[in-house]
């Protein structure tokens, strides 16, 4: 026969409790053939999600016409990871209008404090009249090492061509960063 202990905090000074409801039913209650925590009403704790799980979600959304071509920043989001093991998985989407017949090329980018670490090549080309109008999503999986708050900026710019812009007509940009449990 297996037996329960429950063993004091020799440092603690409070009294742990265990109550009974307020029932004419009887219960039992099964512990699991296993180390752990018991899962309650505040939550699982970061440090106990198996890995894969979403920690935490930040995201921004906004809209904006750029056609500049220096790289402007139109949306920045920050995220302080629980531990340095792990990952951001970033995600954007964005639209460039360009005017077809004028062969216009524009980029993205992701930047991590500051620092590039995704860029994307967004062109539009072609013959004809009229305007084109062309969504791009991305995702990027980052490692930043860090329990520090970290930023993440996305950029556009219009690198080449003709008549280009980003998010026109009401078309907008969202930036999105997930933790996920290394």
């Amino acid at each position: 026969m297996s037996k329960v202990a429950i063993q004091g905090n020799a440092s603690g000074t409070g009294v742990f409790t265990i109550a009974a409801p307020n029932t004419n039913t009887d219960r039992t209650l099964t512990l699991p053939d296993e180390a752990g925590t018991v899962l309650t009403t505040a939550g699982v704790p970061a440090s106990a999600m198996p890995a894969g799980s979403v920690i935490q979600v930040v995201s921004t959304s906004g809209t904006a016409n750029i056609s500049s071509t220096t790289l402007v920043t139109i949306l920045s989001l920050s995220i302080t990871p629980s531990s340095a093991s792990n990952k951001i998985l970033v995600f954007a989407s964005a639209a460039i209008d360009a005017v077809v017949s004028s062969n216009a090329y524009s980029d993205l980018r992701i930047k991590r404090n500051g620092t590039q670490i995704f860029f994307q090549y967004a062109g539009n080309s072609g013959s004809g009249g009229g305007n084109h109008s062309a969504p791009y999503g991305f995702s990027y999986l980052d490692s930043p090492s860090s329990t520090s708050s970290v930023t993440y900026e996305l950029g556009v710019n219009k690198s080449s061509g003709g008549t280009a812009s980003w998010a026109t007509a009401g078309s907008g940009y969202s930036l999105t960063a997930l933790e996920i449990a290394a």
